[in-house]
């Protein structure tokens, strides 16, 4: 699902994106939401399964040293060391896989994460923030006992 520009520069901006964030999109398309992430000054990864999709992406992104887009199936994927937040287009199926995902890495990584949903609101979470029809989503490292 395409995502428009204008809605994006606006919650970009409601959330205070800047050059201390690694925005990671999970499907990237045509890298529309790197690019603009990238203006605020963000560094932005952009995961793709569709080969044509990547080459789409890269070519617009070409100038760009802020963007990078990687062929990749974002399940099977670790995130940047250095990710702030994820932005996906939320849909219901895949809710609960999603919520896993994030738990997992925010968990591996130490350290509270952002997931930045457009699209269906979760149905077992709470948003910490919402604007438009975006969702904002908070996932803090567990405690895990090392034996």
């Amino acid at each position: 699902m395409p995502s428009r520009r204008k809605y994006i520069r606006r919650v970009f901006r409601h959330l205070h994106l800047g050059e201390s964030d690694v925005l990671v999109d999970v499907g990237s398309g045509d890298g529309i939401v790197l690019r603009v992430a990238s203006s605020f000054g963000a560094r932005a990864v952009g995961y793709e399964i569709n080969p044509v999709l990547v080459l789409v992406s890269q070519f617009f992104s070409r100038r760009n040293q802020r963007v990078s887009v990687i062929t990749a199936n974002f399940w099977k994927a670790t995130l940047p060391e250095d990710t702030t937040i994820v932005y996906a287009f939320s849909v219901s199926r895949d809710e609960l896989k999603l919520i896993r995902l994030m738990q997992r890495e925010a968990n591996r990584l130490e350290r509270p994460l952002k997931l930045l949903c457009l699209g269906s609101p979760f149905r077992s979470m709470e948003p910490v923030d919402s604007f438009d029809a975006y969702r904002l989503y908070a996932f803090q490292p567990l405690q895990v006992k090392k034996a």
